[in-house]
């Protein structure tokens, strides 16, 4: 479906954006454009691969016209750009807003104007049941996302929606590795704390999934075990081989939950298993309030939502396991480990 076709990633020299760049290079696409607004990633990554088959364009999801710009002639999209670190946006709940929701909007505009053939949307846990304000936005960005595919005709709009994509920027691990190479104690917020664990393989192989299964308004969900944060510590100090390294428990900072959902329980209802995805289907009901009032559904009263706490969970020798597969903890374990800069 990509032999010569053009593809746009939002958000692209992102830690995301980069790994799908990776895995649309080996496909039979004709052009990947680059769509982000640092100029020296752009100019980094340029200098990475040197590859004429990738074309930057430089702009904001903020403003429409270059993202228009950047989406004249454009088959295929993934929407990647974002706020992602709930800290910031909780300081800065204003800045989620114009980034996630109303650059959201820009994007999903833009391409049923260019004609776009197929647009993913890149959603998180943090969206279901959000209780801060990245999740929050996140989870408005997936209302338009169904609303506007509803709209559309021609462009097929879905979303993905991932829990904890692991060594990613912003990342527990990478820090507990810093903290251990410092000398620190790891910081531990609730030992009983509970996250999906995902590598960013496994999560663009649900790009993919999306892009060739994917129908108009659905959410995509990759089904994925999940660990205590003590377990993954544990994991890490074996790993280093620092067994008996220090742990500081700190305590839930300001907008964590003790678990995610993947799925909420209304969600659950109506999602289909797919073997290791589920399908969100759209919801299709029109503006006739009586639908909303007056039909309910017995079945979501019996309902239990898709978290973190009620899936697989892993153990010390499987989280293990599953940190040796990132390039991260490979360089680590390879010697090659440096400080990230401050």
């Amino acid at each position: 479906m990509f032999k010569d076709k053009i593809l746009l990633i939002t958000g692209g020299t992102g830690s995301f954006g980069s790994a799908v760049l990776d895995r649309f290079l080996q496909s039979d696409l004709k052009e990947i454009r680059i769509f982000s607004r640092d100029e020296k990633k752009q100019d980094d990554m340029r200098c990475k691969y040197q590859d004429s088959k990738i074309k930057f364009y430089l702009g904001d999801v903020r403003d429409y016209q270059s993202v228009l710009n950047a989406m004249r002639g454009v088959d295929y999209v993934f929407h990647a750009a974002a706020l992602k670190q709930v800290p910031a946006c909780e300081f800065y709940p204003l800045e989620a807003v114009k980034t996630n929701i109303l650059g959201t909007e820009n994007v999903l505009e833009a391409a049923i104007n260019s004609n776009v053939q197929k647009l993913i949307a890149l959603s998180t846990d943090k969206a279901v049941y959000p209780i801060n304000a990245m999740g929050i936005s996140k989870a408005m960005m997936e209302k338009i996302v169904v609303a506007k595919s509803r709209l559309s005709s021609s462009t097929v709009i879905c979303a993905t929606r991932y829990g904890n994509v692991m060594a990613t920027r912003g990342s527990v691990i990478p820090l507990f590795v810093k903290q251990i190479y410092q000398g620190k104690p790891v910081s531990l917020t609730d030992p009983t704390m509970t996250r999906f664990m995902m590598t960013l393989d496994d999560a663009i192989d649900l790009v993919m999934y999306a892009f060739e299964n994917g129908s108009s308004g659905d959410i995509l969900v990759q089904k994925a075990p999940a660990a205590t944060i003590e377990t993954l510590i544990a994991a890490i100090k074996q790993l280093l081989d620092k067994p008996d390294h220090p742990v500081n428990v700190i305590g839930t900072r300001h907008g964590e939950k003790r678990y995610e959902a993947l799925l909420s329980r209304e969600e659950m209802v109506s999602a289909e298993d797919m073997g290791d995805y589920y399908r969100i289907p759209p919801d299709l009901r029109d503006l006739n309030y009586g639908k909303y009032i007056e039909q309910g559904d017995p079945k979501i009263s019996d309902a239990t939502d898709y978290n973190s706490e009620n899936t697989d969970q892993l153990g010390v020798e499987e989280m293990k396991l599953m940190l040796k597969q990132l390039p991260f903890i490979q360089e680590v374990l390879a010697g090659s480990y440096s400080e990230p800069e401050q």
